[in-house]
């Protein structure tokens, strides 16, 4: 009867039964329960986690498309073909131009280097400055990547191609012992349609651009 009375209450009240003979089905079911909570709490914990991440919400940064297009502060060669004095490195300004001997002040934000130097060809013929000239334009410097945020170093470092987040963030000294080091964001124009900034997410093996702004990101667990 007692052990009947014990089953009735522990299946009414999903308590534990007393009963010694039926402790250890009892605590079979209550060391399950405690694991699914535990469980539960570990996933809930994993959750707040990834929720509470900086870059939570971000959709990875789009790739550079298309040629390269010239910006301020690339550094270009331009060569012109018999004519040494027509030839020189100039700086692309802050207005996205460059002064060129004879012709002046000529626009080179947002031109590919084969578009310039159709450009510089052109405008070289046209005022009879030149008879039939060729003309070459290659990029010696990029503009630099913005490396913000916990790193040892924040500041501009010199583009370099197949930099990544993470060769970018050596250049920076490295990571602060607070920093997210799985991922972090992006805002890059390079690349992009219509040149409007856009904000995303990397990882470090990303690719980065020219005038990249990265952003390492603190951590709070």
């Amino acid at each position: 009867m007692k052990i009947q009375a014990c089953l009735a209450a522990y299946q009414e009240k999903k308590e534990g039964c007393e009963m010694q003979g039926n402790r250890p089905f009892v605590q079979k079911e209550n060391f399950l329960v405690a694991k699914s909570a535990r469980l539960g709490g570990f996933c809930l914990f994993l959750w707040t986690l990834v929720a509470c991440s900086p870059t939570h919400g971000l959709v990875p940064l789009p790739q550079a498309t298309g040629f390269y297009r010239l910006g301020a502060g690339d550094q270009v060669r331009v060569l012109t073909y018999n004519d040494p004095q027509l030839s020189n490195t100039f700086f692309v300004a802050d207005t996205g131009t460059i002064a060129f001997p004879l012709i002046g002040i000529v626009q080179a934000a947002g031109e590919t280097p084969q578009s310039l130097a159709n450009e510089l060809t052109k405008t070289l013929s046209s005022r009879g400055l030149l008879r039939d000239p060729s003309v070459s334009v290659e990029v010696m410097k990029y503009r630099p990547v913005f490396i913000l945020g916990e790193v040892s170093k924040p500041g501009q470092y010199q583009y370099i191609p197949g930099m990544t987040m993470q060769s970018a963030v050596a250049l920076a000294g490295g990571y602060t012992y607070r920093a997210i080091t799985n991922t972090a964001s992006a805002v890059r124009t390079e690349g992009i349609n219509g040149n409007h900034p856009v904000n995303g997410r990397i990882i470090p093996e990303t690719l980065l651009a020219p005038g990249d702004v990265v952003t390492i990101y603190e951590r709070y667990f």
